[in-house]
């Protein structure tokens, strides 16, 4: 039987790496530790300023002639808002708002926009274009705020059907350099128990950042996910055991998962 642990203390003598980028990471370590969980944060995506910075600004400026404005992460609403605010002062009244997620709803809400559309279950371009609102969009003028190379599957469909697209990257996503002996170490010694992923990016870097030397242990490793889509890339780069999926894309849910993980382990 799985062991049971007081409240509080689910995650006692656990090590999850928390790979989000640094500014974003303190919130999903502070639960982890609140769980007496070890949280070892190893930031795999740097977030930049884009190569062109002229680019974001004309847009911004311009952002009247548009009838969608999406944002696919909250680092595209944080970038985009503050530069919106500086030039414009406010949101274009009558400017529709999507994103992806609720992390993205979430920031957008610290800008004072309360009626973002959103999925409700799965937070990914695939299920935002299921919604009704983005089904009939022929001859809409549409902005995608996103980092600089993120995926065409949003743009491409809504262009099938029948909207102008424009991009509007407001950041870079980086691999960053990092020394990454001690933690093949601990990996090596089995002291880091389950890895949290929060996207393909973050996935791919984190493989190649730890290099031969690493890998291994680290497709032996347990993990746990916000999409399916990060999953499928799991399986594709050969880990050994199936990702765990946490719904709703948040920090409470990739807890949760985590928790459910250790619930079910006979020991460590």
């Amino acid at each position: 039987m799985p062991e049971s642990f007081p409240s509080g203390r689910a995650l006692n003598g656990v090590c999850v790496l928390v790979t989000r980028p640094r500014d974003q990471a303190e919130n999903l370590a502070r639960l982890i530790e609140q769980e007496g969980g070890e949280a070892v944060r190893f930031p795999v995506i740097e977030i930049a300023e884009p190569e062109d910075d002229r680019a974001l600004p004309a847009i911004i400026d311009r952002l009247d002639e548009f009838t969608t404005a999406i944002f696919v992460s909250p680092n595209a609403v944080d970038r985009a808002m503050d530069l919106i605010r500086a030039r414009r002062g406010a949101w274009p009244p009558g400017l529709r708002v999507a994103c992806l997620g609720r992390g993205s709803a979430r920031a957008l809400k610290n800008f004072g926009i309360e009626n973002a559309i959103v999925p409700r279950d799965r937070f990914d371009s695939e299920a935002l274009l299921e919604l009704p609102e983005l089904r009939q969009v022929a001859g809409n003028r549409i902005v995608i705020f996103r980092g600089a190379g993120g995926r065409e599957l949003l743009g491409d469909t809504l262009t099938e059907r029948g909207a102008q697209i424009e991009y509007a990257e407001c950041y870079r996503r980086l691999r960053p350099r990092a020394d990454v002996t001690s933690l093949v170490r601990r990996g090596e010694r089995g002291e880091i128990h389950i890895v949290s992923v929060t996207s393909v990016d973050g996935l791919r870097n984190l493989f190649h950042m730890l290099g031969p030397a690493g890998q291994p242990w680290l497709l032996r490793t347990p993990l746990v996910t916000v999409s399916r889509r990060i999953a499928e890339v799991c399986r594709e780069l050969g880990f050994k055991t199936k990702a765990r999926i946490a719904a709703p894309a948040s920090d409470e849910s990739i807890l949760d998962a985590i928790k459910t993980w250790r619930a079910a382990q006979k020991s460590l």
